[in-house]
């Protein structure tokens, strides 16, 4: 069979063949229909991300859509290299499977799964959104800030505020239903003013940015917060801004703010697989935003550093040109049998 196989850390993968997967005890191989590329994906390839390693070579990919021997419809939830999706067929834990709901296209979940589990897990797991409360979304206008605002509303959130630089990305975010919008551009303290308008009050920060953003936003929201003691829930997802952020100390003395992170460590696997259940029942009533850019794996190495627009996300499918269109044509069947 093929594969996309990574040889050096930090060079795009090559499309070669590799052997059949051999199931060990409790394992099934299930056929891969799409995977999809994200930063998670990029990071453990190039041996930056804090959860890998230098084993090589390594198959990259973390989850996907696949078609078991009986013809399910399933979703591969994680299936960490140096044994990853990105390959014809995989050998997967039986119990690991979720089966994908009906009408839903497999390469559109392979597509959200990722961010929207993000958001899912911060918003349920971490943030522990209770009905009502308000939500400030930090770095709102990526795939995953957008799956934030759905998600929160959908989970009963009185209200969402966006911060990012796009401002036709925000533009977009306020569409989706933000109630209002932070543009990260201007002058440190125009940054900051804006967060204590928008955002003072809110009750959970969900934060895909870190850095100076989250500073800023952080600042203003306790200079303008009407009730210092009302617990402000600060949960970081990511760090696309950078790695690093100064707080303070006096910050943590004059308010109530609670700091908890939510990432593959972050949670026991049982919790990580219950949430992400939860949410691909709940796909079918959201509408996702995700512009998916399908490729054939055989053209991997050249599409691995592409540049994609704003929002996009690259989505690999099985082999060539052929391949591509036979999986298009599956994808077709599957959503006509609703």
């Amino acid at each position: 069979m093929y594969a996309a196989v990574v040889h050096a850390l930090g060079q795009p993968p090559r499309y070669e063949s590799v052997p059949e997967p051999v199931p060990a005890s409790g394992e099934v191989v299930v056929e891969v229909l799409a995977a999809a590329l994200y930063p998670l994906v990029r990071s453990f390839a190039s041996g930056g991300h804090y959860t890998g390693g230098d084993a090589l070579p390594l198959v990259p990919g973390f989850d996907g859509v696949g078609r078991t021997s009986a013809g399910e419809l399933v979703y591969i939830p994680v299936l960490e290299p140096p044994h990853g999706t990105m390959a014809e067929r995989v050998a997967v834990p039986a119990a690991a499977l979720m089966p994908v709901p009906r009408g839903l296209d497999p390469v559109t979940v392979a597509a959200v799964m990722n961010p929207a589990s993000s958001a899912w897990i911060a918003l349920r797991e971490r943030g522990r959104l209770r009905e009502g409360e308000s939500v400030l979304v930090l770095g709102a206008t990526g795939n995953a800030g957008r799956a934030a605002i759905q998600l929160a509303l959908d989970q009963g959130a009185g209200a969402v505020v966006a911060a990012g630089r796009d401002p036709q990305a925000l533009r977009a975010a306020a569409a989706l239903g933000a109630h209002r919008t932070v543009q990260l551009t201007g002058s440190d303290e125009e940054i900051a003013a804006a967060f204590g308008a928008a955002a003072a009050d809110v009750d959970i920060v969900l934060d895909y940015l870190w850095d100076r953003p989250a500073e800023l936003a952080l600042d203003g929201i306790l200079r303008h917060r009407a009730d210092l003691t009302r617990t402000l829930r600060w949960v970081q997802v990511g760090s696309a801004a950078g790695p690093d952020m100064t707080v303070p100390s006096a910050w943590f003395r004059k308010a109530d703010v609670s700091v908890c992170g939510s990432g593959l460590g972050s949670i026991s696997g049982a919790r990580r697989a219950a949430a992400l259940r939860e949410l691909l029942a709940r796909l079918p009533a959201l509408a996702p935003t995700t512009e998916v850019v399908t490729v054939p794996m055989s053209e991997i190495e050249t599409a691995w550093d592409s540049p994609t627009s704003s929002g996009a996300r690259l989505v690999f499918v099985p082999g060539g040109a052929d391949e591509r269109a036979s999986a298009a044509r599956e994808a077709r069947k599957d959503r006509e049998t609703v």
